[in-house]
């Protein structure tokens, strides 16, 4: 029903993924509601469709974001005994899901977009420095975004305000990873830096070659043993080096 998603304006967009049951949990609805996806495309921003934002990445049709926020839900969302949930983007892009991720964690909760383009990184932040909120979640530290390869993760290692003591319980590896490009593996370096419990979600060349990919999720249990599961076939830009 992807197809039949696109709208008019920003809550036209959302009520159309709503209804067709591309989000399903209310909270998630409410976040992408509060983002407006004008200040992350660069044209018909409510068209259920990926577009081009240069330096050959792009930005995801909005039912694959929220395919991935839909996944992740449980391991975004602050609780009792997780306050601070910490989430990684790879291949932030134009910012928009990172945006909507920062909706999600919360008061002291913590996302970071890595993109190994730094014009694009500049661009994620560029693009939510446009609405008010955006901006308050940049000032505070909600939302930081990093230049890095984003096969090898990322290392915060420091804590904002609020997220100390889960830091210091934790650890200083993420909750959540989503990665907006398409790998040749499942990375060793990124399984290791999830939290235990917590979810990778991430579209990956299938093995026999070719041009095929899925998503997969990655689980890490309380224990720290690992599940992964593949689930439907995508399209996405490769996860390599930044181009010459």
């Amino acid at each position: 029903m992807a197809w039949r998603s696109s709208g008019a304006t920003n809550r036209d967009l959302i009520e159309n993924l709503w209804n067709n049951k591309l989000i399903k949990d209310a909270r998630v609805k409410e976040a992408f509601l509060k983002v407006d996806r004008a200040h992350y495309a660069p044209s018909h921003p409510y068209d259920d469709r990926p577009q081009s934002i240069g330096h050959s990445a792009t930005i995801s049709a909005p039912h694959m974001h929220a395919y991935a926020v839909e996944s992740l839900l449980p391991y975004i969302l602050p609780t009792e005994t997780n306050p601070a949930p910490r989430v990684l983007d790879i291949g932030s892009g134009s910012g928009y899901l990172t945006h909507v991720l920062a909706e999600l964690v919360g008061e002291h909760g913590t996302v970071v977009g890595v993109e190994h383009i730094p014009q694009l990184a500049e661009l994620g932040e560029r693009n939510m420095g446009k609405s008010a909120e955006g901006k308050g979640f940049l000032s505070c530290g909600r939302v930081k975004f990093r230049v890095g390869d984003g096969r090898k993760g990322w290392v915060e290692k420091e804590a904002r305000e609020g997220e100390e003591e889960t830091v210091e319980r934790r650890g200083s590896g993420w909750d959540a990873i989503h990665v907006g490009a398409s790998a040749v593996k499942v990375h060793d370096e990124l399984v290791a830096q999830l939290r235990a419990p917590g979810r990778m979600f991430i579209p990956v060349d299938d093995e026999e070659g070719g041009y095929e990919q899925h998503i997969w999720t990655v689980d890490k249990d309380a224990e720290g043993r690992v599940e992964k599961k593949k689930l439907f076939g995508v399209r996405y830009v490769p996860l390599t080096d930044a181009p010459k």
